[in-house]
């Protein structure tokens, strides 16, 4: 008795332990790549060279503000040059745009970040080497006076989603060691870039890298720059689209130093790279990712994080230059079949296994283009339910799919694949254009089917459920008029009255039994085999099986409203309306309790229709 109760819980607990693919793929690059030793801890600011070499964190933030963290991702350190991009939106927000640009530029150098050299109208190369981003911190000195450095460590906190504090430790290094950016800051005060204080300016700039800051803190900063300047997690729109577009362009251009070509061309995510070990790489309309490690490579970056970054980008084709869509909400409903079950008519003890079963059936109805987000947030929206049986996925509104989208669901598929959950797939064709990404990552996927209709999915679910708790669907006869619900609360003399007035007819597989626009001339009660109704050349209305009437709209309509065939091999009794009005007419309490239930009947039928209906909306 306890371990039959207690299974249930095993397995939800199980499945609500399974992590989401994107997640199992971050765990794996974490796995991998912590055995990896080359690069050096930063020691020019000696300060910095106190950072545990084995630390590695990853995070990854989507624009609907999941966050997904592996390894070290709450270990604090320093942001250093990772702090660039924002202060130059923040520049740009605070100045305005003609100002900054007329000071800073936007070509990559080539050079070191910390070279001391300017372009050819004496102004930095770009915001991302050290002189561009002395330069932003003297302009925001200038707007703000004393009050610079608080106002910068307030909007790195908005961009992170909470309040940043200040590592006064390494503040102090970088100001006893700091002779270079004091250089760099002279030239730019002798180029009349800087027109304040220099010493004043530096010991902004000094503050502003010795912001502390963690993995998962600059991926949300990241994903706030990849969801054109909202916060995903707090909400809040931090900058203008304009200056997180520059900011995204300079990262792009040179972000990475004198390595950015080389990453652009590899990786393809605008990232910007910091001493400390951190990489922020934000992929617009997509995500933002964040890393810290700090193992350094002869470029000053992050050996660790370059890694992750470049396996994400492979593995899911995340290039940038490879986009094709930016659509998010793909759900447009998500139920399971005690909300819309198939149009499979059912006899009684089969409507009590389903309902008793029926979250083991879950349909989700897709729609737009299926991209790395939209799947990403598909498997979570899947995973905080219950875990069912069989999962129906119906695309058949599905426009298109990326190639990260179509890899991220087949991973999807195998995980399901893991808890013996089948996955079927409606709507689609194999020669669909929009299958074609898809076949290529579920060849040899053993838990998936295909159907076209998503009746046909959700009505073979429904069989398998019923199959799996003992009831019979196709090899059923049913010779007894008292089953049928048209002609429920009859006595056994108007039962055997009403069949004395009719024959059993036999049909083949395949064959017409009522067609539309037809004269009604009379009804039918199915004794075996299964029956289906369909409108005229069109969609099937409804599937019935042995103990169901059809052709009863005869009782309110003079012609046929759509086509009825048999499946398969198939008997009914015939009852001639004529004679059945007859019938009606001698046994007038008879009729009206038969015209009683041919109302609950329609009854029933519009239930269900305003529950599809209905589905639509909520969702």
């Amino acid at each position: 008795m306890n371990s039959s109760r207690s299974a249930p819980l095993q397995n939800a607990a199980s499945w609500a332990a399974s992590k989401p693919p994107l997640l199992r793929f971050l765990t794996a690059c974490h796995a991998d790549f912590s055995t990896e030793n080359g690069g050096n801890v930063a020691d020019y600011i000696p300060e910095l060279g106190k950072a545990d070499p084995d630390h590695f964190g990853i995070s990854l933030v989507t624009l609907d503000g999941h966050v997904y963290e592996v390894g070290d991702s709450r270990i604090p350190f320093t942001i250093q040059s990772v702090s660039k991009p924002f202060v130059f939106a923040l520049a740009l927000d605070t100045l305005g745009a003609a100002r900054v640009e007329s000071e800073i530029g936007v070509e990559p150098s080539g050079d070191p970040f910390n070279s001391i050299r300017l372009n050819a109208d004496n102004h930095p190369f770009n915001p991302m080497v050290n002189a561009g981003a002395i330069a932003c911190s003297g302009l925001i000195h200038q707007a703000k006076g004393d009050g610079a450095f608080e106002y910068i460590r307030q909007a790195l906190g908005r961009f992170a989603g909470r309040e940043l504090d200040v590592d006064e430790a390494v503040y102090a290094s970088e100001s006893t060691t700091g002779d270079r950016n004091r250089a760099i800051g002279y030239l730019l005060r002798n180029n009349t870039v800087i027109k304040g204080d220099v010493g004043a300016v530096i010991d902004v700039y000094f503050r502003q890298c010795s912001i502390l800051v963690t993995a998962r803190d600059i991926a949300v900063m990241a994903a706030t720059l990849a969801n054109r300047g909202i916060n995903p997690v707090s909400g809040e729109q931090v900058m203008t689209p304009y200056a997180i577009s520059r900011a995204l362009s300079v990262m792009t251009s040179s972000g990475m130093y004198d390595y950015a070509g080389e990453w652009i061309y590899r990786v393809g995510i605008p990232a910007k790279s910091g001493v400390g070990g951190g990489i922020l790489a934000a992929l617009p309309a997509r995500l933002g990712l964040g890393s810290y490690s700090p193992r350094l490579d002869s470029h000053g970056n992050s050996v660790r994080g370059i890694k992750v970054c470049e396996a994400l980008s492979l593995h899911y084709d995340l290039h940038m230059l490879n986009r094709s869509d930016d659509a998010r909400n793909s759900i447009i409903a998500d139920y399971n079949i005690g909300k819309s079950a198939s149009r499979r008519s059912r006899r009684p003890h089969e409507q009590k296994i389903l309902a008793a079963h029926h979250q083991d059936v879950r349909i989700i109805e897709l729609v737009g283009t299926l991209t790395f987000s939209n799947v990403d947030y598909i498997s979570r929206r899947l995973a905080a339910g219950p875990r069912p049986h069989f999962i129906i996925f119906d695309l058949r509104r599905v426009a298109a799919m990326t190639r990260a989208g179509a890899r991220l669901l087949a991973e999807g598929f195998h995980e399901l694949a893991a808890f013996n959950v089948t996955v079927i797939l409606s709507g689609i064709k194999h020669s669909s254009p929009q299958w074609e990404p898809l076949g290529e990552w579920v060849k040899g996927t053993s838990n998936l089917r295909n159907y076209h209709l998503l009746d046909d999915a959700i009505e073979w679910a429904e069989d398998q459920i019923v199959y799996r708790h003992g009831g019979a669907i196709d090899s059923v006869e049913v010779t007894e008029l008292s089953e049928q619900a048209l002609l429920a609360g009859l006595t056994a003399e108007e039962l055997a009255r009403l069949a004395s007035l009719g024959a059993i007819r036999t049909y083949q597989p395949g064959q017409q039994i009522i067609a539309a626009a037809q004269p009604a001339v009379s009804l039918f009660f199915l004794r075996s085999g299964v029956v289906h109704v369909r409108l005229h050349g069109g969609m099937r209305l409804a599937t019935l099986t042995a103990g169901m009437a059809f052709g009863e709209m005869a009782l309110l309509e003079t012609h046929r409203s759509a086509d009825v065939f048999a499946d398969g091999p198939a008997t009914a009794l015939e009852v001639p309306l004529r004679d059945f009005e007859r019938f009606r007419e001698a046994h007038p309490r008879t009729g009206e309790r038969i015209m009683r239930n041919l109302a609950q009947l329609l009854a029933d039928r519009l239930i269900v229709a305003n529950t599809k209906v209905n589905l639509l909306t909520e969702n």
